[in-house]
């Protein structure tokens, strides 16, 4: 395994994100319309199913009779109801589609009608979950990069598909990964400590709901503002 330095985990995803987008970029160019709507489908479709996956095997547990029995409710709605109110009053998503605006100005692409869409979604799709904080904290505290990497592979592969149909500015979500894993590794010695089994499992919970969304969004259009859920994951991992 390549011995890095606090972050390096960080910097290969963002690389990862870099390389996927650009191969997508170029590959979607080639590509009709019909095909690039295709492929975003696919990628909907796909991440709908993880997402929903994922959440249903944090939801249910099997008890020893055989029977199904339906777990953490009451912190679900409670971290997504909470989380939602915190962030609609601070404008998480407003403040992510200005700053998508300011990257689009900043980079020549006024005239991409896409690229805020394709860089707010792909930089939720690629930020939210357990992978993104744990690895973070791994990074720093163990030198441990293998969830990152594994992240790294994973986020290459969607973003590229991302790329292709939505646009150069799902690219742009590397800057995202790189502030925020970059921020969850610098104070790693914080969190480590509230990074119990319990805070993991819920935020893995609430994570996957939010992943899923996303995944109605690239299908159906930006009907829930996912960044203004963001906060639930907070609520989720400090649930007791």
């Amino acid at each position: 395994m390549i011995e890095g330095f606090a972050g390096f985990g960080t910097l290969v995803n963002v690389a990862g994100i870099i390389l996927g987008g650009v191969i997508g970029l170029h590959g979607g160019r080639l590509l009709t319309k019909k095909i690039q709507d295709t492929l975003l489908m696919s990628c909907a479709v796909a991440v709908i199913f993880i997402g929903a996956g994922s959440t249903f095997s944090k939801m249910f547990k099997i008890n020893a009779d055989g029977s199904l029995e339906m777990v953490g409710t009451m912190m679900m709605i409670a971290s997504l109801t909470l989380g939602g109110l915190i962030g609609e009053i601070i404008d998480i998503d407003g403040h992510m589609e200005r700053f998508g605006e300011w990257l689009k100005k900043k980079s020549g692409n006024d005239n991409d009608s896409r690229f805020v869409d394709g860089f707010v979604t792909a930089s939720l799709t690629v930020c939210i979950g357990a992978m993104a904080i744990i690895g973070a904290i791994e990074d720093r505290l163990l030198g441990n990069y293998t969830i990152l990497y594994v992240k790294s592979t994973l986020d290459a592969i969607i973003i590229l598909v991302m790329t292709a149909s939505m646009g150069k500015g799902c690219i742009f979500s590397a800057i995202s990964v790189g502030i925020f894993q970059g921020a969850i590794t610098f104070f790693a010695g914080f969190l480590q400590p509230l990074m119990t089994e319990i805070a993991l499992n819920n935020l893995s919970y609430v994570g996957n709901i939010l992943i899923f969304c996303i995944g109605i969004n690239l299908m159906f259009g930006s009907k829930i503002k996912v960044a203004n859920l963001l906060p639930s994951l907070i609520i989720a991992s400090l649930w007791i």
